[in-house]
């Protein structure tokens, strides 16, 4: 695919490779190195982009005088044909599948705009027992608020796949979810299945969206999560990106990219995120890491997560404190400001585009800096 970013004309300074400083340049017909500089200082008023405009100072005899020579080199790129300045995000011809999406008001859901704006087609892997609703709703035009792009257009989601990305094969389904009737009217949903169905619908992906989290236990302390609710925890939110692109990589175009998404959880301690949630986002950020290597060595695929700030969606609000959380933000981030679902989706964008085609492994704060700060601002201990 043809990259549309308009590079620019930059110019830099730079010594020429030629054997007598004076014949700088060979022209079928004379021109004075005055007129050339003339030219050269036209061209870049034109453009933006001006990096070390210095002129060369030498001495040199060409005959009876002396003069000041002014070598550039010339980057040019699409801005040389008239296009628009800047570094757009180019996604067309790219397809991404999202897991996670369940409504309108989650990461999820806004990472999948914001791809969907740079141009690519959307595949959505949307939890079994939320299906119905989420489909119902978008049929009904329930979304379409919340669909539209910056362009004014709706987000197309091109097909929705049932998928409960804790189950990696049907033989690892147990009795009592097949009976249950939440599963009732859907199939094909375990993650194999998902990756051979949308093999056999679209043939390969570019872009793998990894937006899954579920703790059983997650409002209990760590001292009080059972073995069961911790292992659960780990196996929703962090073993489903490993299963998922263990899957999927087969049908992973060269040169695509995944993204996760994980929480400051997982190296300072959030009281009552609990459950092993904030164990199971550790073990995420630590696979991220692994991942990049497997999957770069083996398929020239790039693997990031996003540490993204607290966000008031239905799933957050399962935590019973999120809108505390969301306040401390926003008293105590250096950027005080509300953190937007859309300035995590753009991240996602640029970290899934050829932009970032040399990122990898990476956890990227998109937090308003929450991050970086060792002692709340609004802390009585600074109260003078």
């Amino acid at each position: 695919m043809a990259s549309t970013a308009a590079t620019g004309f930059k110019m830099t300074v730079v010594k020429p490779n030629v054997t007598s400083p004076c014949r700088m340049f060979s022209f079928r017909s004379p021109i004075s190195v005055l007129e050339l500089k003339e030219a050269a200082q036209a061209k870049i008023a034109s453009f933006g982009h001006l990096s070390s405009f210095q002129p060369i100072s030498r001495s040199c005899t060409p005959g009876p005088m002396n003069f000041n020579t002014f070598v550039t080199r010339a980057m040019a790129g699409e801005s040389d044909k008239g296009s628009a300045p800047g570094l757009p995000i180019d996604l067309r011809g790219k397809r991404a599948f999202i897991a996670g999406v369940a409504d309108d008001n989650g990461y999820g859901w806004a990472i999948a705009k914001s791809l969907a704006a740079a141009g690519a087609e959307i595949l959505v892997g949307t939890w079994v027992p939320a299906l119905n609703i989420f489909e119902t709703s978008l049929r009904r035009g329930k979304f379409d608020e919340s669909r539209v792009l910056p362009n004014g257009s709706l987000m197309e989601i091109t097909k929705v796949y049932p998928l409960d990305a804790v189950y990696d094969g049907p033989e690892d389904v147990p009795d009592d979810v097949k009976k249950n009737k939440r599963y009732a009217g859907s199939s094909n949903w375990t993650v194999k299945e998902v990756v051979e169905s949308v093999k056999n619908d679209f043939g390969s992906i570019d872009i793998l969206v990894h937006s899954l989290a579920n703790g059983p236990e997650v409002s209990k302390p760590l001292l009080e999560t059972s073995r069961y609710g911790y292992l659960a925890a780990v196996s929703a939110s962090s073993y489903s990106f490993v299963s998922l692109l263990k899957h999927f990589l087969p049908i992973m175009n060269p040169g695509g990219a995944t993204i996760s998404l994980t929480y400051i959880a997982s190296e300072r301690t959030i009281p009552g995120y609990g459950g092993g949630m904030s164990s199971a986002k550790a073990a995420l950020e630590s696979d991220t890491k692994v991942l990049a290597f497997e999957a770069g060595k083996k398929a020239q695929i790039r693997v990031n997560t996003i540490s993204a700030g607290p966000l008031g969606s239905r799933a957050a609000k399962a935590i019973g404190f999120i809108e505390k959380m969301i306040d401390y933000s926003y008293t105590n981030a250096p950027l005080q400001k509300e953190l937007l679902a859309d300035e995590v989706g753009n991240a996602a964008a640029f970290l899934v585009s050829p932009l970032a085609s040399a990122v990898t492994g990476s956890v990227v704060y998109v937090d308003n800096g929450l991050n970086i700060m060792g002692l709340a601002g609004d802390s009585p201990t600074l109260a003078v």
